[in-house]
């Protein structure tokens, strides 16, 4: 069973050159879905590739957006990133902290639709091609110019751009969204494609954002920190919509499913994903029910502190290519807690 999963999740790594951002290969996200048209006017450092999907008008490019001012929560994380990112930081808010609270519902077969700009800091990675853009992966804001995704999600002949505070990916010109260009992509130096390790990559957007009602920065976590089993996450982005098949339909509006946590001394079982799984690694779901294909490649799993603020505890790595919602193969994320001292690094040093 593991060395059959194995060559699934290979197979479907070999195909990143032409189709950057499949998961590798969980239920194939929503990598070539939804496409969208841009003026001639494509700036550098913006990016897409056509794929079947909703036709859309341009996507503005960032415009002034009203500034709100944040502060940092009661919090003994030390992480620097794990208080307010935006600079002033000074009234009512800080990282993780929604203006429009998620909807936390039981669990919800095949996901459902988020409330509106309830996960803020949830951003829509998008390359362009032939005047055209695609949303391609998710990804989350954890500072005013810094965003957090795959590495499997980036392709070096690829130009990106990020839209941020975006709810309906059908719709062209949605409050609240801004599209930024995309300065520079990190990938971490140890990213393996075949074993699918150090799957975390840092995107820099061209200018800072700031932060509105649809715009936030999720929280990392402490260095290190492990979740207990059954810890309640949710997974978010614009994936399938029906859990069943790898290749169902994919969602206009942004998606929502509860992940509770898997232990790494039960993912790491033989009948479970073994030593495809990694210390470096969180593992959520797993039931037959709901799966990561309600999410995007790139994208978070949002896990809520006893203090009611959200963290960004794992990055969509990888699952199951023989079916998205399959028993006892849970969707594997990078592991946020254990790269720490990397994404500061390389913010500090970019």
């Amino acid at each position: 069973m593991a060395g059959k999963g194995r060559a699934t999740v290979v197979a479907a790594m070999m195909n990143r050159a032409e189709e950057p951002a499949p998961l590798p290969k969980l239920c194939a996200s929503s990598a070539r879905g939804h496409q969208l048209r841009e003026t001639p006017e494509t700036k550098p450092g913006l990016s897409v590739a056509t794929s079947p999907g909703s036709m859309l008008n341009p996507t503005r490019q960032r415009t002034n957006l009203n500034t709100i001012s944040t502060s940092s929560t009661s919090n003994t994380n030390t992480n620097p990133l794990a208080e307010c990112p935006f600079a002033g930081c000074h009234t009512a808010y800080g990282c993780g902290q929604p203006a429009v609270p998620p909807q936390l519902s039981s669990r919800v077969v095949g996901g459902e639709d988020a409330v509106a700009h309830s996960w803020p800091w949830q951003i829509s990675l998008q390359y362009s091609r032939s005047g055209s853009w695609s949303h391609t992966c998710g990804g989350t804001l954890i500072a005013p110019q810094w965003v957090l995704t795959a590495a499997h999600c980036i392709s070096s002949s690829k130009t990106y751009r990020v839209v941020l505070g975006k709810q309906d990916l059908s719709e062209a010109d949605e409050p609240g969204s801004v599209a930024v260009a995309v300065e520079k992509t990190i990938v971490h130096e140890k990213w393996n494609s075949i074993l699918i390790i150090n799957d975390i990559a840092l995107v820099k957007l061209a200018e800072e954002v700031q932060e509105t009602d649809t715009v936030r920065a999720a929280c990392l976590p402490a260095a290190d920190k492990i979740l207990s089993n059954n810890y309640p996450c949710y997974v978010t982005g614009w994936g399938r919509v029906r859990s069943k098949w790898t290749n169902g339909p994919l969602a206009d509006a942004l998606q929502q499913a509860l992940l509770p946590v898997v232990d790494y001394e039960t993912c790491s079982k033989w009948d479970w994903w073994g030593s495809l799984v990694r210390d470096t690694m969180v593992c959520a779901g797993g039931d037959g029910i709901v799966s990561g294909c309600n999410g995007d490649s790139g994208g978070p799993l949002n896990c809520q502190r006893d203090d009611g603020v959200w963290e960004v505890e794992g990055i969509v790595s990888f699952g199951s290519g023989l079916k998205c919602n399959m028993k006892n193969k849970p969707t594997v994320f990078t592991r946020v807690s254990a790269y720490i001292d990397w994404i500061n690094e390389k913010m500090s040093a970019n």
